[in-house]
C-alpha cells in the first residue's frame, strides 16, 4: 500500500507536461489508397505528383539509393522525360586522363542522385541527424503509408507545458513528439503540373503514393499474379470436385 501511494505521487510531481511528452502517439488514421487490397494499382497521376514533391523537397535532404531513373516508367513517364530528369543532375563519371574524378549527365541506367557525398557530410548539414533514405521508407515503417501521411500532416504547435529540445519540432504522431526535421511540406509549395490544388494533405497524399512505388515497384504485378493463382484455385476445385462426382458417380 505505501508503496502504491508512492508511485502515485511520483506521477503527480512528474507532472502532466512530462508523461505528456513521453505518451505513445495516436495510431495514424487510414487514408484511403488506390493501391490497397488484392486489386489495387498505384494511380499514375498522383505517383507523378509525388514525384515531384520529392524532387521539389525531398532531394536536398533524403537519398533514394536504390531507384534508378529507369523505374520511373512504374509511374507513368516516358522514355524521353526520363533522359531529361537524369540529365539534369551531374553524376561521377570515369576518371579524366590527369586521374582526376570528373562528373557527366545522368543516365536513365543511374541511381537517384544522392544530395550528400556520404553519411558523414549528411550529419554534418543536418546538426548531426542522419535524413534516412526513402528508398525502402514505406515498408520500414509500421503501418508505413498511414504512418507517413499522418508525419507529414502531424506538425503543431506543442501543448502548453510541453518543452521543446533545441532544435526540435512537436509532431503528434512522431514517438515522443519531438522531431529534428522541420516541417517539410506547406500549402502551395509546389506548383502541380497538371494544375492539381497543391494543399498539404494533397503533397502528403502524392508523395506517399511515390514512396510506395519506390518500396514496393513490383506491387501491381504482384497482385496480378494474385488473382490469378486465386482464379486457378477456383477453376482446380470445381474441376476436382466435377471428376469425383464422375467417378463416384454409380458408388452407392
Amino acid at each position: 500500500m505505501r508503496f502504491g501511494l508512492l508511485a502515485v505521487l511520483g506521477l503527480v510531481a512528474i507532472g502532466p507536461s512530462a508523461m505528456a511528452q513521453t505518451a505513445e502517439p495516436p495510431a495514424p488514421p487510414a487514408q484511403n489508397w488506390s493501391f490497397d487490397g488484392i486489386f489495387g494499382t498505384f494511380d499514375r497521376a498522383s505517383a507523378q505528383r509525388g514525384f515531384q514533391v520529392y524532387q521539389s523537397v525531398c532531394a536536398s535532404c533524403h537519398s533514394m539509393k536504390q531507384l534508378y531513373y529507369r523505374n520511373l516508367t512504374g509511374i507513368g513517364l516516358s522514355e524521353d522525360q526520363i533522359k531529361s530528369i537524369a540529365a539534369s543532375v551531374q553524376v561521377p563519371g570515369a576518371l579524366g586522363d590527369d586521374g582526376q574524378p570528373t562528373e557527366r549527365p545522368g543516365l536513365p541506367s543511374d541511381h537517384f542522385k544522392s544530395p550528400f557525398a556520404n553519411d558523414l557530410a549528411a550529419r554534418a548539414a543536418n546538426g548531426g541527424a542522419l535524413p534516412p533514405d526513402q528508398s525502402v521508407l514505406e515498408l520500414a515503417r509500421e503501418d508505413g503509408a498511414n504512418y507517413i501521411y499522418a508525419l507529414m500532416n502531424g506538425y503543431k504547435e506543442p501543448p502548453a507545458g510541453i518543452k521543446m529540445g533545441a532544435g526540435m519540432y512537436y509532431n503528434e504522431y512522431f514517438p515522443g513528439h519531438q522531431i529534428a526535421m522541420p516541417q517539410p511540406l506547406h500549402d502551395d509549395q509546389v506548383e502541380y503540373a497538371d494544375g492539381t490544388k497543391a494543399t498539404i494533405a494533397q503533397e502528403a497524399h502524392d508523395v506517399v503514393t511515390f514512396l510506395t512505388f519506390a518500396a514496393n515497384p513490383e506491387l501491381e504485378a504482384r497482385h496480378a499474379m494474385g488473382v490469378r493463382i486465386v482464379l486457378f484455385l477456383v477453376f482446380m476445385t470445381g474441376l476436382t470436385y466435377a471428376v469425383k462426382r464422375k467417378v463416384w458417380a454409380d458408388v452407392h
